[in-house]
């Protein structure tokens, strides 16, 4: 557990902008950008606080039922540090703790969405292309659309590179949450935006050059 003085080094804040929102969001910003020492402890602790109660009340929201303090201490510990390190990216667009409220929900999304597949399987067969047939619209589908899941079905099995199908798959047809995939997988959530990203791309361009276009808010 992390202590509420975090032993986060000092983070030189830039000077608040002018338009600050209010004089409380001044103070955070200065006491907590501020020399290590008593005052700025205190800031830390009280920040550490208000980021427990916001983390316990996602977790709450979102129906979390087991281990729900360890959960939000971790949300709080984590969503601390992340503000502490991008406390000079704060511009006053809100009050101060507005914005780092939703560091604290944040992270306890993420935390909410592992416990949550916290022993089941993520399967990450590349060959999981076959569920694009299990989204057709029932018996009743129109030609058109059985032929452009055909045709889906055979570009994602043939123009993604294995690693971009495993991703694809999970993401968008198996429903595992990105940041949990990147768990598993020892990588980071953008890398994973990158691949699925990528695949996407080359998806669409397979599919255009047989005339065909994704249907419209399709995730592929």
């Amino acid at each position: 557990m992390l202590s509420p003085a975090a032993s986060v080094a000092p983070v030189t804040a830039a000077p608040p902008p002018l338009g600050f929102p209010d004089a409380d969001s001044e103070t955070w910003v200065i006491a907590l950008g501020g020399a290590a020492g008593p005052a700025r402890d205190a800031a830390v602790a009280r920040l550490h606080a208000l980021l427990l109660r916001a983390a316990r009340f996602e977790l709450r929201r979102r129906g979390t039922r087991v281990d729900v303090d360890d959960l939000a201490t971790q949300a709080a510990d984590d969503a601390l540090i992340a503000i502490l390190a991008k406390l000079h990216t704060y511009r006053g667009q809100s009050r101060f703790t507005t914005w780092a409220y939703k560091f604290a929900l944040l992270e306890a999304a993420v935390k909410a969405r592992r416990r949550a597949w916290q022993g089941r399987e993520v399967a990450l067969d590349d060959d999981g292309w076959a569920l694009v047939a299990e989204r057709r619209r029932g018996p009743g589908a129109d030609a058109e659309t059985a032929e452009l899941l055909r045709a889906v079905q055979e570009a994602i099995a043939t123009a993604l590179t294995p690693h971009q199908r495993a991703v694809l798959v999970a993401l968008t047809l198996r429903g595992v949450p990105i940041d949990v995939l990147a768990e598993r997988l020892g990588t980071t959530r953008g890398a994973l935006y990158k691949t699925l990203h990528d695949a996407r791309r080359k998806l669409r361009a397979h599919l255009a050059l047989q005339g065909l276009h994704p249907v419209e808010g399709d995730t592929l």
